[in-house]
């Protein structure tokens, strides 16, 4: 970890995990809509996947349009960072 900041890819790893839990979630809701279980774990991991993609935003940059920032006159700044997929490691 540099300045504080976390490491890039951890963060991807874990936007990547939680992301996958969700779809998988919602394979299985589409089948079972009223499994309880089914929709607190797809809660669960929503938050984590949103949590992630905030941090990342606030570290590196938006990867969601949701986690944009409209508070900020440089708003559009991120466009100027590597994309995720181009630069590895913390």
């Amino acid at each position: 970890m540099n300045d504080n900041k976390p490491c890039r890819q951890e963060l991807m790893n874990r936007i990547n995990a939680a992301s996958f839990a969700v779809d998988d979630v919602k394979l299985f809701l589409d089948t079972h809509p009223c499994d309880k279980d089914a929709m607190e774990y797809f809660e669960k991991y929503q938050e984590m996947r949103k949590c992630a993609l905030r941090e990342y935003a606030k570290y590196y940059s938006p990867l969601t349009i949701d986690t944009v920032r409209t508070d900020s006159c440089e708003n559009w700044n991120w466009i100027d960072e590597p994309w995720p997929w181009q630069e590895g490691g913390c």
